[in-house]
């Protein structure tokens, strides 16, 4: 089955576009480096939970709006060569840079996560 990287993050609302862009863009090379499918969802209903909850888990700010995104890989080790890459290609820092004052990557939650129930309709 497939492997999903999933991400959770804090994105100033008024850099939504700024955002969206950057998405638009890091698709290609995601797909470049074997992505099957790539997601961004912009945070419309997020309530507040009484233990815990999206916002918290980010530690959402005034200004801010919750995205939960995932990219869809064929395998762990294609994701895996993915992630390497971002260590030496120029375009992912050039993508790093571009993002600034939108995202606070330090809130920023994520990880890989093994397929093991898929249906569609």
């Amino acid at each position: 089955m497939t492997y999903v990287s999933g991400f959770l993050l804090p994105v100033k609302t008024d850099r939504k576009e700024v955002y969206l862009e950057a998405a638009r863009k890091s698709w290609s090379l995601f797909r470049e480096y074997g992505a099957l499918h790539h997601v961004e969802t912009w945070g419309e209903a997020v309530p507040d939970g009484k233990t815990t909850d999206f916002r918290r888990a980010v530690k959402l700010e005034e200004g801010e709006t919750v995205v939960l995104s995932w990219i869809v890989w064929p395998d762990k080790a294609t994701s895996d060569a993915c992630e390497a890459a971002m260590e030496t290609d120029a375009r992912w820092k050039d993508m790093e840079a571009w993002m600034q004052g939108s995202v606070d990557g330090k809130r920023m939650i994520f990880g890989g996560f093994e397929t093991i129930f898929d249906e569609r309709a």
